[in-house]
C-alpha cells in the first residue's frame, strides 16, 4: 500500500531524531552514577554534623537537584534574554546547543569525580584504620553540583527537543525518546562495568574490588571522562548536519458576520 505524504514526512522526522538520541547516551552513562557509585562514596566518608547526628548518603543527592534548579532559572532569567539580543533567536540559543552545553559538564563531573576519588583513596592509604574517614561527605558536593548544571541544560533540553521535534501527532513519543536515554544509558553503564571488570581482572587487578577501598573508581571515572569527550565531538558533528521540524506562520484573519474589519492572528502549522 502506498503510504501518505503526511506519514512520510513522519518517518523522516523520527528517523531524523535518531542520530541525536545515540549521542546523548553516553551524557546518560555519566548521570547514572550519581545515584550508584556517588552514593556508594559517601557510604565511606564522614556524614556527621555536629553530636549524633548522621546523614544519609543518598541525601547528598539534593546538592545536584539544587544545582539543577539554579541553572534553570539563570538560564531562563539571564542567559536567553542577554543571548537572545545577540542571536535573534528566541530561546537565545538553539536546542542542540543548550544540550551540547550541559555535556561539558557532564565531562568535568567526571575529571571532578575522578579527582576526589584518588584523594580518598591517598586517605585510606595514609591511615588504613580509618580510612576516608577523615573525609568529610561534602567533599562529594562538587560533582553533584555540576552534573545538577549538566541536567538543567541537557536534561531539560533533551526534553524539549524531543516533544518538540517529532511529530505533532506522536508528542507521547517524544516523551518516550526522553525518558529512553536515561534508561539506555543505565543499561549500556552495567554493560561497561562488566567488560572493564572483565579486561582488568586480565591485566592483573580489577577496577571494581569487594569494596570501594580496594576498587579504582577514579580510573573508571576517567575512563567516562574520555568517552564522554569524544562523544561530545560526536555530537557536535551531528547537531550541526540536523535540520530543524519545519515551522510555518500563516496569518489567519479573525472575522465574524456583522464585522467590518478583520484582525491578522498569527498560528503554527
Amino acid at each position: 500500500n502506498l503510504a501518505t505524504v503526511t506519514k512520510v514526512e513522519e518517518m523522516k522526522l523520527i528517523i531524523n531524531i535518531i542520530p541525536i538520541w545515540v549521542s546523548t547516551i553516553p551524557f546518560g552513562m555519566c548521570v547514572a552514577q550519581t545515584a550508584t557509585f556517588f552514593v556508594k562514596q559517601g557510604t565511606q566518608l564522614n556524614r556527621k554534623i555536629g553530636e549524633g547526628f548522621e546523614i544519609p548518603p543518598a541525601s547528598i543527592f539534593t546538592v545536584a537537584a539544587l544545582g539543577m534548579v539554579v541553572s534553570v532559572a539563570i538560564y531562563d532569567k539571564i542567559l536567553v534574554p542577554a543571548l537572545r539580543r545577540v542571536t535573534q533567536n528566541e530561546r537565545g540559543i538553539n536546542i542542540l546547543q543548550r544540550i551540547g552545553f550541559g555535556m561539558l559538564f557532564s565531562i568535568a563531573t567526571m575529571i571532578v569525580a575522578a579527582l576526589v576519588e584518588k584523594k580518598r583513596l591517598e586517605a585510606v592509604e595514609r591511615d588504613p584504620l580509618k580510612g576516608s574517614l577523615t573525609m568529610s561527605v561534602f567533599w562529594l558536593a562538587p560533582q553533584f553540583l555540576i552534573i545538577g548544571f549538566g541536567d538543567g541544560f541537557t536534561l531539560v533540553g533533551l526534553q524539549e527537543y524531543f516533544y518538540d521535534q517529532v511529530p505533532d501527532s506522536m508528542r507521547s513519543l517524544g516523551i518516550a525518546f526522553y525518558l529512553s536515554v536515561i534508561g539506555a544509558a543505565s543499561f549500556l553503564s552495567s554493560m561497561l562495568i562488566t567488560v572493564v571488570d572483565h579486561m582488568t581482572k586480565k591485566s592483573g587487578k580489577s577496577w571494581f574490588g569487594k569494596d570501594l577501598n580496594s576498587s579504582r573508581l577514579d580510573k573508571f571515572y576517567w575512563l567516562l571522562a574520555a568517552i564522554a569527550t569524544v562523544n561530545l565531538f560526536l555530537f557536535v558533528f551531528v547537531a550541526r548536519r540536523y535540520s530543524y521540524k519545519n515551522v510555518q506562520k500563516l496569518a489567519v484573519a479573525d472575522c465574524y458576520e456583522g464585522k467590518s474589519d478583520c484582525e491578522g492572528v498569527e498560528t503554527k502549522v
